[in-house]
């Protein structure tokens, strides 16, 4: 009974449009953040010295902590980034489908 709503929804072009965007959305925030991590870890094998560079001169804090914690700070911004248009776009064109699908 399910196998033909299930062909219906697979055959939709609006479902295959969200796909298409989720997809192509998704791979770009891998890849930034692929990116961000390979240039941290780029900087650790060519440029330590730098990373264990005090910000200021009577600060016990190196320019390493800032930027590790960027990092992580960046990962929960694009997370948040793919929440936000998965709850808006995305579900939008789900409802679509489905309505679709139910007449």
């Amino acid at each position: 009974m399910h196998d033909h709503i299930y062909t219906q929804i697979q055959n939709n072009p609006k479902f295959r449009e969200l796909v298409a965007r989720r997809e192509r959305f998704a791979w770009r925030l891998s890849a930034l953040m692929l990116g961000l991590y390979l240039a941290f870890i780029l900087l650790i094998a060519f440029e330590p010295q730098w990373l264990g560079t005090r910000i200021d001169p009577g600060s016990t804090t190196t320019w390493g902590i800032p930027i590790g914690v960027g990092l992580i700070v960046s990962a929960f911004v694009l997370t948040g980034i793919y929440v936000r248009r998965a709850n808006g776009e995305f579900d939008d064109l789900t409802r679509a489908v489905l309505a679709e699908v139910q007449k």
